[in-house]
């Protein structure tokens, strides 16, 4: 339903010089590929509708011009942001549902309205993005704030970011934002012993496992598709697939305690977590299934820095971190030999390995090249033809983003919970990762009508419980 708010609202820009989209911006918001960004963040109050506005104007606009901007195509073809006025009523949401229902329904229309705005499309002819507003009382929140981004935006990164400045701290308003630490131990390498006898072996192996590792990607990308599962039907032809979003929430403070006991990461653990409960439900279908041919798109931020900076800082034009900055690993999922699985850390173990060669491989970066050929000499259409093959191919995709330790309020509304949904996937199954506080949600995003997201829920928490109890069985 449109938004009834009465505020009229025009945000005029000084500039109205065109800015060439990226690459990846034009492969993002193409015929083969659209791709939008929700983010959910659920209120502990009510929330007041009337602050939308002013909220967007004086705060959501002035952070990035790309949120005034649309997409044109200049004369020689070449696509470009172009600086418009924005009428922020065009831009807000606000659905009325029935009064005096219980929480569990209200779930419901929740539910429906989410898979409603993961399908449609956003009009090309605005600022490609919108904000939702649903006031009605669920069993997760008092309200919802849904924000929804069209990915050629920016990626996951930069969009967190933009929302982290319109929030601030609960405890106290004055004080930043602070995140988990992500900072990757270092090894200890001994660069004396052996001197430079060993760099070439190691050069020419890095060369190696990196065109191996490159050639393999390629395949998966256009010829080697995953078996089909109860995760993975028929190849899609390009449009949205309407999703179920629901999640599962976990403790950070246990996660961690795994990690430690594994000497993993909070990454590898919690993606391991996922591919074992993903397999028990595979598994419960058919126990053919604990040995399919299944593999994950795990996005990758190709940034060199991995903490978060201001929004000025990510736009400056010297350091250039806004935007899409990011590359895919193609990580299998672990075979099961039986559905009792014997030894559940066994998938921490085995995903650690393969996350560990990707990242470190030069294929991202042969990947990364390879795209830029096609574009240069295909077309922009072209990548975004290949990109929707190499995710069609796989079975899944995985994403992550590092939220705050503070509770946040925005706009005064106490954020009790947050977590975001990827749509556009020619997929059956999304799955997103976000921590908040204390607590780590993973978002499914599952094919509605294909996939029993109730059931595959149920079977991530009882691989948490199999790989808790494995990690901890010896104190």
């Amino acid at each position: 339903m449109k938004s009834k708010l009465k505020i009229e609202t025009k945000c005029k820009q000084e500039n109205d010089a065109a800015e060439p989209v990226s690459p990846t911006g034009q492969y993002l918001n193409s015929k083969s590929l659209n791709s939008c960004i929700l983010a959910i963040l659920e209120s502990d109050i009510p929330i007041d509708e009337s602050c939308a506005l002013p909220q967007l104007r004086d705060v959501f606009l002035p952070i990035n011009p790309r949120f005034s901007s649309i997409m044109i195509d200049d004369k020689k073809g070449v696509r470009q942001w172009k600086k418009v006025e924005v009428n922020l009523q065009d831009h807000v949401y606000v659905p009325r549902f029935p009064e005096g229902l219980s929480s569990e329904s209200y779930d419901d229309y929740f539910d429906e309205y989410l898979t409603k705005i993961s399908v449609e499309p956003l009009p090309q002819d605005k600022p490609i993005w919108e904000l939702h507003i649903i006031n009605c009382p669920t069993s997760k929140a008092a309200g919802h704030i849904i924000f929804k981004l069209h990915h050629a935006l920016g990626d996951g990164y930069s969009l967190m970011g933009a929302l982290l400045s319109c929030v601030k701290r609960a405890d106290n308003p004055s004080l930043p934002l602070t995140f988990p630490s992500t900072r990757a131990r270092s090894e200890v390498k001994n660069t004396n012993s052996k001197g430079c006898m060993t760099k070439v072996p190691r050069a020419l192996s890095a060369i190696f496992k990196g065109a191996s590792d490159f050639g393999y990607s390629f395949l998966k990308s256009t010829c080697i598709a995953d078996d089909q599962t109860p995760i993975r039907c028929e190849s899609k032809s390009p449009g949205s697939i309407p999703l179920k979003v629901s999640t599962v929430a976990f403790s950070l403070n246990q996660i961690k305690l795994i990690k430690k006991k594994l000497g993993a990461t909070v990454n590898d653990t919690i993606s391991g977590l996922i591919f074992l409960g993903t397999r028990l439900y595979m598994q419960e279908t058919q126990t053919k299934f604990s040995n399919s041919r299944s593999t994950a798109m795990m996005m990758l931020n190709t940034r060199i820095t991995r903490d978060y900076m201001s929004v000025e800082e990510m736009t400056n034009a010297h350091t250039k971190i806004w935007g899409n900055k990011f590359s895919f690993l193609h990580i299998a999922l672990p075979r099961s030999n039986n559905t009792k699985c014997s030894n559940p850390l066994d998938f921490i173990y085995k995903t650690r390995k393969q996350i560990s060669r990707y990242r470190n491989s030069p294929a991202i970066y042969l990947t990364a090249q390879c795209l830029e050929i096609i574009r240069k000499y295909k077309g922009s259409e072209a990548v975004a033809k290949y990109i929707h093959s190499t995710l069609s191919k796989s079975s899944m995709s995985m994403t992550n983003m590092i939220g705050p330790v503070e509770q946040v309020t925005l706009a005064g509304h106490p954020i009790k919970g947050m977590y975001f949904m990827v749509t556009g996937s020619p997929q059956s199954l999304v799955i997103t990762v976000m921590s908040y506080t204390q607590t780590l949600r993973i978002g499914v995003g599952a094919e509605k009508g294909f996939i029993d997201s109730q059931r595959l829920n149920s079977c991530i928490k009882n691989a948490f419980e199999l790989i808790y109890e494995a990690a901890t069985k010896s104190e």
